[in-house]
């Protein structure tokens, strides 16, 4: 099913930004049909057409070139993950699209498995945030700039009743590594973060390595020691 839209249709872009195209990944109809609504009306979104399984996406994605892709997490052929699939092939195939990945399902370990290849330019949403045009469109632009969003649901269930704990551990952190830690938090590589605060990569692993251990995320089981050290940040963060 396409739904393309005309360019007069098109709402122009808050504040004179860029215009950015999206294609989406859903396979229900009614849902497809109201993720649809809530682009097309999103001031400075262009919804350029709609896909119901993994193969036909990534296939308008070759055609289409897109900024972003907003994908459920669950799609024939097996109903599982590819969302995820989509998210980490096009890391290689296509690594300057950003994706968005919207799911009913509360689990740290899911926004694990999408960022763990790296978190640059990807996201993890709860469905019921698509409600929110804004909220949606926040996190389309996030990763057209190369950015990542988690679900604030997502953090809140993996860090419930241990924030405290949590935020005196960053308080242990150096100023040089929170600053490492919020760029990793903001999707940034290794190699990026040690271009933008000119050190040397090893030296930035050395301040990961560090983080990590006053964090303590040496036994983090399910969720990468990256991931959950930007999700512990994220949280403290947003609170």
């Amino acid at each position: 099913m396409d739904a393309h839209t005309g360019a007069d249709s098109v709402p122009p872009a808050p504040n004179g930004g860029v215009t950015l195209r999206v294609v989406l990944g859903e396979d229900n109809y009614l849902a497809s049909e109201g993720i649809a609504r809530v682009i097309e009306r999103a001031p400075g979104l262009e919804l350029v057409a709609t896909r119901g399984d993994l193969q036909s996406l990534l296939d308008l994605v070759a055609e289409e070139q897109p900024d972003v892709v907003v994908t459920d997490i669950r799609m024939p052929p097996t109903n599982t993950d590819e969302g995820i699939v989509l998210a980490h092939e096009l890391r290689v195939a296509a690594p300057q699209v950003g994706v968005v990945v919207l799911s009913h399902y509360n689990e740290a370990v899911y926004a694990a498995a999408l960022f763990d290849p790296g978190s640059e330019r990807r996201a993890y949403l709860l469905k019921d945030r698509v409600r929110n045009a804004a909220e949606l469109e926040r996190a389309v632009r996030a990763v057209a700039e190369g950015r990542s969003v988690v679900d604030p649901a997502v953090v809140e269930t993996l860090l419930r009743g241990h924030r405290g704990r949590e935020q005196s551990k960053l308080d242990a952190l150096t100023p040089r590594e929170l600053e490492i830690l919020a760029l990793i938090a903001e999707g940034h590589s290794n190699a990026a973060i040690a271009r933008s605060l000119v050190l040397t990569k090893r030296a930035v692993e050395r301040h990961i390595n560090g983080v990590f251990t006053k964090l303590d995320l040496g036994d983090a089981q399910n969720v990468s020691r990256r991931v959950k050290a930007a999700l512990i940040y994220l949280s403290n963060a947003a609170a």
